[in-house]
């Protein structure tokens, strides 16, 4: 990162109804973009994750216009964005199997973290 780059906002998805693998197929599409041509791209991306993103971005970039003074929207780009496993406590499955067994299906659930800054 260089030093001409500054953090200006930061959202969270937090829960998010994703598998982490999914959603950073996306998120490695938008890293690095500037906002405006993030949200294009996601408009017309038919991964699972782009919604989730799209709303994200949105949401950074009201942050950054209701915190910070002064902010050149245009200058905003996607700085950070990762994706984590969230605990899975409350979306267990089951799936029968053989011999009366049954075997348990993760749904998978994300944190999603975005950070938007501002190139000088």
């Amino acid at each position: 990162m260089s030093s001409t780059n500054t953090a200006v906002s930061k959202a969270l998805a937090r829960f998010a109804r994703i598998s982490p693998r999914k959603a950073r197929v996306v998120a490695n599409l938008v890293r690095g973009r500037h906002a405006g041509e993030a949200l294009q791209l996601l408009e017309f991306t038919k991964k699972s994750g782009a919604p989730f993103l799209k709303k994200l971005i949105e949401s950074a970039v009201a942050n950054a216009k209701s915190n910070e003074t002064g902010v050149d929207l245009d200058s905003l780009f996607v700085e950070t964005v990762f994706v984590d496993k969230a605990p899975n406590k409350f979306m267990r499955r089951w799936r029968p199997r053989a011999m009366g067994r049954a075997t348990r299906v993760q749904k998978g659930l994300s944190h999603i973290t975005l950070i938007l800054g501002a190139r000088k």
